[in-house]
């Protein structure tokens, strides 16, 4: 990526956030190439240029038309409103980065009505601590070059891969998601470290060990993760006693049924999307 290429957020919100504290952190830019606008709220603009120097503006033309890639960071619901608002600015010279959840990049080209590359990401909320999973693909007018700008652009906040498009709404019910997932775990296993007496402070340090080790076991070991579970179960023993009552529960398809939702409702939210902005358009 060429380091004189300048980059603009639309949108200030907690990813826009994540995504300025990795690039400056990595030194991929530096805080002087990188702008930030939002709609009204000029505090949360003061806070970004006092935590990381980066520039504020609420110049459109200017920060727009100096940019050579352009964040789009603003809640999916208000994507019609403020890419109308940037189109005038935007030529087909430029990049566009998307992390508006279920708004395709179609949508995008369609509402600036020019050919412009546009690369869609879905991260997740562990990005503000540098561990995201981010998926992206790319758009009708988008190519490799484009797609490794935008890779080198989320592994500054953690690790990325490449799917289609079509792909996005299973990435968006799997990981997008998937962070409330394991806190909706911790929080049953808080409530159960409670109810048989153990001190929360205790139990939480045990807790979060625990899911940390399994996760770096996962990444570090070749076995599958049946193999690992039968290695932690002893017949008649507690471990064994503890799934079974899991299984009577059907937790496995309770998590698949769950995440399949998650999916499905990405998709609904897509085409409800799509509807939106064609009659706004």
């Amino acid at each position: 990526m060429e380091k004189k290429q300048s980059i603009a957020f639309i949108g200030a919100g907690s990813m826009a956030e994540a995504m300025i504290s990795g690039m400056v952190q990595k030194e991929l830019f530096q805080p002087s190439q990188i702008s930030v606008m939002n709609r009204s709220n000029h505090t949360r603009l003061e806070e970004l240029n006092n935590t990381y120097g980066v520039t504020i503006s609420q110049n459109k033309q200017e920060t727009l038309e100096n940019a050579g890639i352009i964040i789009l960071a603003i809640k999916p619901k208000d994507v019609a409103e403020a890419v109308l608002e940037i189109k005038e600015f935007v030529s087909e010279k430029q990049l566009i980065i998307s992390v508006l959840a279920g708004v395709a990049t179609t949508t995008i080209t369609d509402l600036l009505n020019k050919e412009v590359a546009v690369v869609r990401a879905m991260p997740n909320t562990s990005a503000t601590i540098g561990k995201s999973a981010t998926a992206l693909s790319i758009g009708r007018y988008a190519n490799e070059n484009h797609l490794q700008i935008a890779r080198q652009l989320f592994e500054t906040i953690g690790i990325v891969t490449t799917v289609s498009e079509n792909d996005l709404h299973a990435v968006t019910g799997l990981s997008g998601s998937g962070p409330a997932y394991v806190y909706y775990l911790v929080e049953a296993m808080e409530k159960a470290a409670d109810d048989i007496g153990l001190e929360k402070s205790i139990a939480k340090e045990l807790i979060l060990q625990t899911i940390i080790g399994a996760a770096e076991m996962l990444k570090s070991s070749p076995k599958q993760p049946a193999a690992l579970r039968k290695e932690v179960t002893s017949p008649g023993g507690t471990t064994e006693a503890g799934l079974k009552v899991l299984e009577q529960f059907n937790y496995q398809q309770a998590m698949v049924s769950c995440i399949k939702r998650a999916t499905a409702r990405s998709a609904e939210l897509g085409e409800a999307m799509l509807q939106s902005v064609s009659q706004e358009k």
